[in-house]
């Protein structure tokens, strides 16, 4: 999950942020609205977790903007006023969530995980693929009825991975839906984290490298061919 931050506090911006990263939950932050619209045009968001009084365009403008551009993407609103009419015109807005300060950060990320489950309504919420089964909100994996021990960056990657279902997706897509904005382009975080994770999966390999293009999901069997998918292993 990718998430925009919009809080012209900055420590609470930044402490927000750095505790999103330890849920995994990847999430980059604008201290005004302006900044927000050019993050929102250049990057794919996830949700979008909106102060409404920011310098610029305000929280309400932007929350305009969302809902008007058609994405659907989620929109929980931050703000200290906790009157009830407050809220209704948040909601009236297109805000799909509200949390008032001062709140706890595990309250926000269950918020947040929550609205991202809504938004994949789609797609149950425990995800079973080639005999992987991905639960994001308890953060668990098994494989083969295995419980598989993860870091919460490996965890990340393969949340991305499993929702593709078996799809293509490059190294910039993976850095871009697993990491954010700071991460360096041509860092070998990807192929790094890729290999590490393939090994906690064990044998046979079931994230397959395809040359050029990326990494995937091996959905055609529970079979791998182990010498050749190790080969692609070793070359990330």
């Amino acid at each position: 999950m990718r998430v925009l931050v919009v809080e012209d506090e900055l420590y609470l911006a930044e402490a927000i942020r750095d505790g999103l990263r330890l849920e995994a939950i990847a999430a980059d932050i604008a201290g005004d609205g302006d900044t927000a619209l050019e993050l929102l045009s250049v990057n794919a968001y996830d949700i979008i977790v909106l102060d409404r009084d920011i310098p610029g365009p305000s929280g309400d403008e932007i929350a305009k903007s969302v809902v008007a551009s058609g994405s659907g993407m989620p929109i929980l609103m931050l703000t200290a006023a906790d009157r009830l009419d407050d809220k209704a015109s948040g909601f009236e807005l297109g805000a799909d969530d509200y949390l008032t300060k001062p709140f706890a950060l595990r309250e926000l990320v269950l918020r947040l995980r929550a609205l991202d489950r809504r938004r994949a309504h789609n797609r149950p919420p425990v995800r079973e693929i080639a005999g992987l089964r991905v639960d994001p909100f308890r953060r668990e994996v098994y494989r083969d009825g295995r419980y598989v021990a993860l870091t919460r960056k490996q965890f990340a990657v393969l949340e991305v991975l499993v929702a593709a279902e078996g799809g293509v997706l490059s190294a910039e897509e993976l850095l871009e839906r697993a990491w954010d904005e700071n991460a360096d382009p041509f860092t070998n975080a990807v192929r790094i984290t890729v290999s590490a994770l393939r090994k906690r999966l064990g044998e046979p390999w079931i994230i397959a490298t395809v040359a050029g293009a990326g990494y995937r999901i091996d959905t055609a069997s529970s079979h791998v061919d182990t010498a050749s998918s190790r080969g692609e292993g070793d070359r990330g």
